[in-house]
């Protein structure tokens, strides 16, 4: 009889006082030889490819919900009768916006790439809404802007018989700069999810939240810099609200994630970040709020926002990127979502096999 050096792994032999059938069937009995696998991925590359975004996207992050932040900022001000804070919420809008389409321009490596994405509009594209919303919010923030260097220069600019026209606009285009604000604001967080990088598809139900409270965050901070400190009521007003809705939204972010999907925004880089930016935004909104009577306190507390909502988009972009990079950060989630649906039951279709 042959023997093997396994053999000590096999169970007993069968009572031969057994019946047969229980004989056959104890016989044919197996033993699992090896522990079950833990699948990660193909030699442990990556499942998804990780976006080749830079400095330039998250340049156009943090300047995208500078500008849509300030032009809701800017009718809170109207609004208010903040005269100046609605001036030098304007110019910021502009400003933000208009090097925000620089640092997407230059991203994309030809203008005209941007100018292709114009070409048809598809409402269930957050790539192409938020190409026609830069673009319509880009041209009423310009008309507003026009209008606020025309009175600074006492009407100096040479418009000619185009000037009754272009403040005849103000008014539209105020609302319309308005109206695509929060969009603006909000966009880049759905169509960051709307990838399959894990953690920033994980954060699909409140990324714009986050992006939204973000962008206040640097439009009352900005305000506070530009602006003097009778003027910035709103700014103050609004910094709370900021930094209130920055810090839930995220906290409930990362709580609705699977561990693996939240872990790149609680560690390396990005999750330094993120707590720095919410220390940040919690100093900063304090100080407005308490300080933000006085100037110097003011420009610091300003200062501090900007700063959070910089890297709270630097990190959020930083951390989809490294997931992206970890096939755990796939895996391990898939698993979860797989024995929690065989767990409820759902074996019937192509997803879940019975166990």
């Amino acid at each position: 009889m042959t023997t093997s050096q396994h053999d000590h792994h096999r169970p007993p032999e069968p009572s031969r006082n057994g019946r047969r059938g229980r004989k056959a069937a104890e016989g044919a009995r197996e033993i699992p030889m090896v522990e079950k696998p833990q699948f990660s991925s193909y030699y442990g590359r990556a499942v998804v490819k990780a976006p080749p975004w830079g400095d330039e996207i998250a340049a156009y992050l943090f300047l995208g919900g500078l500008a849509g932040g300030s032009s809701l900022l800017s009718l809170g001000a109207q609004v208010t009768g903040s005269r100046t804070l609605q001036r030098n919420a304007r110019l910021t809008a502009l400003g933000a916006v208009g090097l925000g389409t620089v640092a997407l321009v230059h991203d994309l490596g030809r203008p005209e790439r941007f100018l292709y994405m114009l070409r048809t509009f598809k409402i269930t594209s957050p790539m192409s809404v938020g190409s026609w919303v830069l673009t319509s919010f880009s041209t009423g923030a310009g008309v507003t802007a026009a209008v606020e260097v025309d009175r600074l220069t006492s009407q100096r600019l040479p418009l000619g018989p185009l000037r009754p026209v272009l403040y005849a606009l103000e008014g539209p285009a105020e609302a319309q700069t308005a109206l695509l604000a929060a969009p603006l604001c909000s966009y880049t967080g759905p169509l960051l999810s709307n990838t399959a990088v894990p953690t920033w598809n994980a954060a699909r139900d409140e990324l714009p939240f986050v992006f939204v409270s973000s962008a206040a965050l640097a439009a009352s901070g900005a305000a506070l810099v530009s602006t003097p400190v009778r003027d910035t009521q709103p700014a103050r007003a609004l910094s709370a609200l900021a930094a209130v809705g920055d810090v839930i939204s995220m906290k409930l972010m990362k709580q609705r994630m699977h561990p693996a999907e939240a872990e790149p925004l609680q560690t390396g880089a990005p999750g330094t970040m993120l707590k720095w930016a919410e220390r940040l935004a919690v100093g900063g909104a304090a100080g407005a709020v308490l300080l933000g009577r006085y100037r110097a306190p003011a420009v610091a507390s300003g200062a501090l926002m900007m700063g959070a909502s910089a890297l709270t988009r630097i990190g959020i972009l930083r951390a989809g990127i490294a997931s992206a990079r970890d096939p755990r950060h796939t895996i391990e989630p898939q698993k979860a979502r797989l024995q929690a649906r065989q767990a409820d039951g759902v074996v019937h279709d192509s997803i879940t096999t019975a166990g």
